[in-house]
């Protein structure tokens, strides 16, 4: 099992909490969700919104917007947190930038305030590619570099490509990058048509995985980068399988058979080489919404034995998008490192077997689920250190 693994060797983070993972930790640990009212995103005058929102940061030679610099700070971080803890490169070290909606600050400029007119050097600070390419510049690294997206799923879809890479013998190490910005009231307010996004109440009021009341999700923002490798000294947390498939069923729904899903539990179990009964905990993906809710909920008890606890963390992060999966992925990987998962609070009757705030960690495996919009089913398997 170990010799299969990838370590997370070193994290870095940027929220709504702040512009490294001390803060994201010490803000879950507190229970009080990252969420403020962000006039910013008001559409109407008289508006309340809502968001766990990324606050301006980071380095300007960067880039022009919070999205650059916040994909650059996070995987900074994460490259001086894996040196710190043993790492060394080695000689194809690859990029994989996991994006949904990539430059929608500067898109959005580009066509309301500039008329879609720029200097070329400016044009392409929109290119996906540049902040990946000045990224590999910096570090001299030369492995394959790509993005990845696969909606809601994509962090956990980065992490399974990450390790196929490295099965492959494709490189030595990879930093994966998950960066969504993408709060614009434009974007915000079509969540909130589609049912599914609330901005109009408070966080735990509105976002309640797994309890009764929960009316959806608040919506987020994060910027998380992890260090791979098999070379791993000192890691927080070892990758060991995964899976990933798709419903074929809906553009926003799940398939209520949940036959997809489910198999996606499964097949990550048998790709990582363990059983249900070796895993202690779900990180849900844990929206808040109904169907959401009710197939993971569903497959937990299907799957799993009466040990199994669960947990979603999106009532203090937000739902942060494309980099969802990938910020709860770093929860999992600290709390091993640290020994306490910083589980949301319960504020309302729930799930008997619900973690209710910041929880003693009992060792043991953690499967990682994700369901992103349009049938995009994801679920990574974690252990803690060897």
């Amino acid at each position: 099992m170990v010799a299969r693994s990838m370590g997370i060797c070193g994290i870095g983070v940027v929220s709504a909490y702040g512009w490294n993972r001390r803060s994201l930790w010490e803000g879950l640990m507190s229970g009080k969700p990252a969420a403020s009212i962000v006039p910013e995103l008001n559409r109407f005058p008289g508006d309340t919104v809502w968001a766990a929102y990324v606050a301006q940061g980071g380095d300007p030679v960067d880039g022009p917007s919070r999205f650059a610099r916040a994909m650059r700070a996070a995987a900074r971080e994460a490259i001086d947190d894996a040196g710190a803890r043993g790492w060394r490169p080695g000689r194809r070290v690859g990029l994989l930038h996991a994006v949904v909606l990539g430059e929608v600050d500067l898109w959005r400029d580009f066509y309301v305030t500039r008329g879609g007119e720029l200097p070329v050097h400016d044009y392409l600070a929109l290119m996906p590619s540049t902040p990946m390419s000045t990224f590999m510049q910096e570090y001299g690294f030369h492995g394959p570099a790509m993005n990845v997206s696969a909606m809601c799923a994509s962090g956990n879809a980065g992490l399974i490509t990450a390790k196929a890479w490295l099965d492959a013998g494709i490189v030595d190490d990879v930093v994966f990058v998950a960066t969504d910005l993408s709060l614009t009231p434009e974007n915000v307010s079509h969540f909130v048509r589609l049912g599914v996004a609330i901005v109009d109440a408070e966080p735990l009021d509105a976002c309640r995985p797994f309890q009764e009341g929960s009316r959806g999700f608040v919506m987020g923002e994060a910027s998380v980068a992890f260090v791979l490798s098999r070379n791993a000294v000192n890691p927080y947390a070892l990758t060991l399988g995964g899976a990933m498939s798709h419903d074929a069923y809906h553009v926003t729904s799940i398939d209520p058979r949940l036959d997809q899903v489910t198999a996606c539990f499964t097949d990550a179990l048998d790709n990582a080489g363990v059983s249900a009964a070796d895993v202690r905990y779900l990180n849900a993906h844990g929206p808040g919404t109904a169907q959401c809710d009710t197939a993971e909920a569903a497959v937990l008890d299907q799957l799993f034995g009466p040990d199994t606890g669960i947990y979603s963390v999106k009532p203090l992060t937000g739902h942060c998008q494309g980099a969802a999966s990938a910020i709860e992925v770093a929860v999992t990987a600290m709390a091993y490192d640290k020994g306490t998962i910083p589980a949301s609070p319960v504020v309302a009757p729930a799930h008997p077997r619900l973690l209710d705030g910041p929880t003693p960690l009992r060792g043991g495996l953690t499967v990682k689920s994700s369901l992103g919009m349009g049938g995009h089913n994801s679920v990574v398997v974690l252990a803690p250190p060897a």
